[in-house]
């Protein structure tokens, strides 16, 4: 069951880079599957729904239960066959009434519905009897998700891959193992670095439960899904950059919008003393993160942070009131010396304490 008392009972605000290099990191299945971006700026997009795909997916590689998963074509029973999936060792209707509180074990074994929610409208009519049983029992149909990421919008201008964007695959058919080729669309951006804001909702946490294990997760989670789950073709060449999760001391209280707070430091390139104009962006080497609204905008808040959990790569290179300060690894020590608690998250030491137990 779920650990009430530890339900989580202020805000914590993230702020998550992400990058990626010569890959799609979020087709647009109405545009052909190409990368999303705005035709204005040339920005390019990634939805809050690519990002929990990710969350989900590392989620069930670390076997927690996961509600909103992918299914085996032709599964029957939807909604009501995923809950009994959660639920478990439940077979029979006598096993169901054996259950005292089932939205308490749904949501305890659940754990993507207590991150992010869920919609639980079952068949009006189901044919199978479990699943009758299932939609009785359920007195509450939604759940609101207490942790929400915002779509991130490249900080850069993004380059369309035109080196590659057509090529030509090489299959076996079935018919006697004749060899056969056809054309692939294989468009991808050559560069683009991504700012996720997510906050985590001490008020939505009531209705899911949340508690600050769960939260704490996300601190590893968040780094590890970026490094396991985008190792298909089109996804890989993605890689986490800088996490910062801001841990408020007092309900009802964020900062907002941290996320606007980075910005590109086009004076400064990564071991460099000239500007480095977009269309010549093509790996992370070649930028440097200008983070001085980030880091002032949390120092001004200081009395109201309890804690700043982050983790960076040593790779992004980082500015600071015009400066080259290091690389984003370096930014816990700036946020320090402003006054604020820093927890630096040691992520491969610390994620086994948050897969399920024995």
């Amino acid at each position: 069951m779920s650990d009430n008392h530890n339900t989580v009972k202020t805000r914590s605000e993230i702020v998550f880079i992400t990058d990626a290099q010569d890959c799609n990191p979020n087709g647009n299945p109405l545009g052909e599957n190409r990368p999303r971006i705005d035709p204005v700026t040339r920005q390019a997009a990634v939805t809050d729904v690519r990002l929990k795909r990710y969350l989900r997916d590392q989620l069930v590689s670390d076997e927690h239960g996961v509600f909103v998963k992918k299914t085996d074509e032709g599964t029957s029973g939807g909604r009501a066959k995923l809950a009994l999936d959660v639920l478990g060792d439940i077979e029979t209707k006598e096993d169901l009434e054996k259950v005292d509180d089932i939205e308490a074990e749904f949501l305890a074994n659940a754990t993507d519905v207590r991150y992010f929610g869920a919609t639980l409208s079952f068949n009006k009519n189901p044919d199978n009897d479990l699943h009758k049983v299932i939609k009785e029992k359920f007195n509450s149909g939604n759940y609101t998700g207490p942790v929400q990421f915002s779509p991130a919008r490249s900080l850069n201008a993004v380059e369309l891959n035109e080196e590659t964007n057509t090529l030509t695959s090489v299959i076996s058919t079935n018919d006697e193992k004749k060899v056969g080729g056809f054309n692939l669309d294989d468009h991808r951006i050559k560069y683009g670095i991504f700012p996720f804001h997510g906050l985590v909702d001490e008020h939505g946490a009531k209705d899911t439960g949340l508690t600050h294990t769960d939260v704490e997760r996300l601190d590893t989670l968040c780094w590890r899904a970026l490094k396991n789950q985008t190792i298909s073709r089109s996804k890989v060449g993605q890689e986490p950059r800088l996490y910062v999760r801001v841990e408020y001391n007092q309900p009802g209280y964020h900062i907002g919008d941290l996320q606007n707070g980075l910005k590109l430091d086009r004076e400064l390139a990564s071991d460099r003393n000239e500007s480095m104009s977009d269309d010549a962006i093509r790996n992370v080497t070649d930028i440097c993160l200008d983070v001085t609204g980030l880091v002032d905008r949390i120092a001004n808040a200081a009395d109201r942070i309890e804690t700043v959990h982050i983790v960076g790569s040593d790779y992004l290179s980082v500015s600071y009131d015009g400066e080259q300060v290091g690389v984003a690894s370096d930014v816990s020590r700036l946020i320090e010396e402003s006054g604020v608690a820093v927890h630096n998250i040691e992520v491969y030491d610390e994620f086994e304490s948050s897969l399920p137990s024995e």
